[in-house]
């Protein structure tokens, strides 16, 4: 599909409204073109060509190879300014689709060394879509912009494989955005909600995230004689209790929002026998500091209780941490009337927490940020195999990526 510049005028809203309906159309083709061939974190290599081959044939600058599969596009206006940075993640997830679309995935790869199946329950198809028609849209004002327009097509949000790095912190690490550095970084996370609507909150907005691993070892036994070992089931269900007691019965949820969830547990191998060993993974989800820190003493209390009770062998470890997602409130007040305009007025600027986490938080290392989300219609939620996509939301997307990038070039 040619890549067109659409024309319209960074001063003329109208224009812009207009140049998002035109590319309209070609978002949704790549988004379900993306769809039906999503890659996993660190493997983004099909969508990554995708994205640098259309951003090459707009005349954008652009490096590839970035933290992995990341891809960064620079456009440099004709007149001198800021600099800013919008981005999208482009990674799916270990799911298998049942959302029975005629563009649904089909594919399977291996993942940490076990055949899974892959699909794009996240949106991250959307993001890398109507980033792309974004890019278009502002290539056709690229005389008028007043600055540098930077695009960030980041790989592994979604956190990369065993023994990987990736994701933000990568690309921030290596200093991918520091030539040239921007001075605001934008992004979007469509969500379900109303069609078109545009969501956010000053300062905290997405959790933070701590992810552990547990492995423990107790003693196999026939299944007739339970008191001859240690019952690893035994074990790991008093941890889930114990973990839903912690979340809900000792801490002042109140004070902020907290969540400590099992995501994992690998146990046992036959009806008959009392397993001895288990490996568990899952997350911890705070807003406040202190109450991450009083959280993680609070579990390593209980666990030591656990195995003393069983004597079980509990080795818990943390292995990996995403910052809370905030957003500058300076920034916020700037950019909230321009959101408001480009979702028609379906905006929220006081939204609920999202006890979600995000790697975009890594990028307020480098410069203020403002991280919303968009509504997609009703829909399972996000990593669910039936999550789905109202797809007249993608123009929204686009007016807000370009409108953002425009004002907060020209200092309004």
């Amino acid at each position: 599909m040619a890549s067109t510049p659409a024309a319209a005028s960074p001063a003329d809203e109208k224009g812009i409204f207009a140049a998002a309906a035109i590319v309209q159309p070609k978002v949704v083709a790549w988004r379900r073109d993306i769809h039906q061939h999503p890659e996993l974190s660190n493997r983004e290599v099909r969508t990554a060509a995708m994205v640098a081959d259309h951003l090459k044939r707009l005349g954008y600058e652009v490096r590839t190879g970035v933290a992995g599969n990341g891809v960064i596009g620079i456009l440099k206006g004709g007149r001198p300014g800021r600099v800013v940075g919008l981005r999208a993640d482009m990674d799916a997830l270990p799911v298998l689709e049942q959302t029975g679309l005629p563009f649904a995935s089909t594919v399977t790869t291996t993942y940490n060394g076990k055949a899974v199946p892959v699909m794009h329950a996240c949106g991250h198809d959307a993001h890398v879509a109507m980033l792309m028609g974004a890019a278009e849209v502002l290539a056709g004002m690229k005389a008028k912009i007043p600055g540098t327009i930077v695009l960030i097509f980041q790989p592994a949000e979604e956190g990369p494989p065993d023994g990987e790095e990736g994701g933000a912190p990568l690309l921030v690490k290596l200093g991918a955005l520091n030539a040239p550095k921007p001075d605001a970084i934008f992004g979007l996370h469509v969500v379900p909600g109303p069609i078109g609507s545009l969501m956010w909150r000053p300062g905290p907005f997405m959790a933070g995230s701590d992810t552990w691993e547990m492995n423990v070892k107790g003693k196999q036994t026939h299944g007739a004689q339970p008191w001859g070992g240690i019952d690893a089931a035994s074990v790991a269900a008093n941890i889930v209790t114990a973990f839903n007691q912690i979340a809900a019965r000792q801490l002042n949820v109140a004070r902020a929002p907290t969540v400590l969830s099992v995501g994992e547990i690998q146990l046992g191998s036959r009806h008959n026998i009392i397993p001895g060993d288990f490996a568990m993974t899952g997350t911890l989800r705070t807003f406040d500091p202190e109450m991450r820190l009083d959280v993680m003493k609070r579990i390593d209390t209980t666990l030591k209780a656990i195995g003393s009770q069983y004597g079980a062998t509990i080795d818990l470890r943390w292995v990996a941490s995403n910052p809370v997602t905030a957003n500058d409130p300076a920034l916020v007040d700037r950019m909230a009337p321009v959101l408001r305009r480009a979702s028609g007025g379906k905006a929220q600027g006081n939204a609920e927490f999202v006890m979600g986490a995000e790697d975009f938080s890594a990028y307020q290392k480098i410069a203020p940020t403002f991280f919303f989300h968009l509504g997609i219609g009703p829909s399972s939620p996000n990593h669910s195999p039936t999550f789905t996509i109202d797809e007249s939301a993608l123009e929204v997307g686009v007016r807000a990526h370009v409108m953002m990038a425009l004002n907060f070039l020209a200092g309004s």
